[in-house]
């Protein structure tokens, strides 16, 4: 697996960040209307961002992708269309179990590519609720990490 540098993110990084977001959310969130991403942005750029700690994997272009975590739960994953499938969402998680101790997500259930990786990485389905957390009728999956996603090769040996 490819080594990213995973830093910290501050306010400093909210405009790019919330650009990041919105071409994340319009390449992978088909079920989202217009409508939708312009009520979900003005709430993500001020109260999400401010309720989780974020972390960040920055290329030559900047931000490419991002992770916001809160106690053990990550309440958000974005990765530029650009760079997915690089390996940077699969870091930025396995940063938030080693060092943040995170073992639970939310996902939209709309996403299955989404809920696709995080199966993958040893998260599994412990409950549903009907609408997400504005209360839009998108249902969310809680899941819960069962399993550790990789094992190193340092730790092999």
């Amino acid at each position: 697996m490819q080594e990213f540098e995973i830093r910290s993110l501050s306010r400093s990084d909210y405009t790019e960040l919330i650009e990041l977001w919105e071409a994340s959310v319009r390449a992978t969130h088909h079920f989202l209307t217009e409508a939708d991403i312009q009520f979900y942005r003005p709430l993500i750029l001020n109260e999400y961002f401010d309720q989780v700690a974020l972390f960040g994997v920055s290329d030559q272009e900047g931000v490419s992708g991002f992770i916001g975590v809160e106690s053990n739960h990550i309440q958000m994953l974005f990765i530029h269309p650009g760079v997915r499938e690089r390996g940077i969402g699969r870091a930025l998680v396995s940063y938030a179990i080693d060092a943040l101790n995170a073992t639970q997500v939310d996902v939209n259930e709309q996403n299955e590519q989404a809920v696709g990786f995080y199966e993958h990485l040893g998260f599994r389905q412990v409950a549903r609720a009907d609408h997400d957390a504005a209360g839009k009728p998108y249902p969310i999956l809680s899941m819960q990490l069962e399993k550790q996603p990789y094992v190193k090769e340092a730790d092999v040996n």
